[in-house]
């Protein structure tokens, strides 16, 4: 394949435009596309949500020549290449070196209608909801009902699903609870708290959060679940792979790195 049809496959998914319309509408930044171009034909795809030396090294175990990254190879500038003294610059000069090529594909992942914000919700319990930041197709941050269950039992139910023993789980466990606002990666915010508390959310998962953030919460009667950044996006990040997995004419592989899951 070459790359460029790999790359409009992913965009079929989720276009490079619902990156530029929420930088464009929210204020935010990104640097989703095709980062590293080998200039070869591609023979076998490796998708990682992180750009680093272990997925750099699985896909040379491999003997692919392709990564596809969620969270961008290169994010903001770079003023140098020294692979003696940073783990990015070493990833960068195996991935030249090697003929590797890069594809990263950030925010329009997280906002794609079925893109990893929703897998979220959907592993969270969540079919319908309410969305924070809209976008003409796509957004980011919603609330929806769950069936309803006991706090604890249903942090049980969310270690399992999402595979992670990291997780934190933070007020009453006697808890009922109907509603869940959710927003992948490090999205927590004032803002995204205000949406909770107005949709009257039982339950905020996120992850990165503050203190203040978890306090606030609480201190409003919305328990919260903790999640791990990678365990919140690689979710639906795997979602996304098993569904373009069938339609590559390559060989293909997912990588979980258990140390951040």
């Amino acid at each position: 394949m070459k790359l460029n049809e790999v790359f409009s496959m992913l965009e079929e998914i989720a276009p490079v435009a619902l990156s530029n319309e929420f930088c464009a509408k929210y204020g935010a930044y990104d640097n989703s596309g095709i980062i590293i171009n080998s200039g070869n034909s591609v023979t076998g795809i490796l998708f990682s949500l992180d750009f680093s030396l272990k997925a750099v090294e699985e896909c040379k175990r491999l003997k692919y020549n392709l990564i596809v990254t969620h969270h961008p190879a290169i994010y903001g500038g770079i003023k140098r290449i020294n692979p003696d003294c940073d783990a990015q610059s070493n990833a960068i000069t195996q991935c030249i070196k090697l003929g590797i090529s890069v594809i990263s594909m950030h925010l329009n992942f997280d906002a794609a209608p079925k893109g990893i914000d929703y897998y979220l919700m959907r592993g969270l319990g969540g079919i319908n909801c309410v969305v924070l930041n809209t976008l003409e197709n796509g957004g980011y941050g919603r609330v929806f009902n769950v069936e309803e269950t006991l706090f604890n039992e249903y942090a049980k139910k969310i270690g399992r699903e999402f595979k992670t023993e990291r997780a934190l789980f933070y007020g009453s466990g006697s808890k009922k609870v109907n509603k869940v606002a959710s927003f992948c990666g490090a999205g927590s915010s004032d803002k995204t708290i205000a949406f909770a508390k107005q949709n009257a959310a039982d339950v905020y998962v996120s992850a990165d959060m503050k203190h203040h953030e978890i306090s606030d919460l609480l201190e409003n009667g919305i328990n919260v679940i903790h999640i791990t950044h990678y365990a919140s996006e690689a979710y639906g990040f795997e979602k996304i792979y098993e569904e373009l997995k069938v339609k590559l004419s390559v060989a293909s592989a997912f990588f979980t790195d258990k140390a951040l899951i």
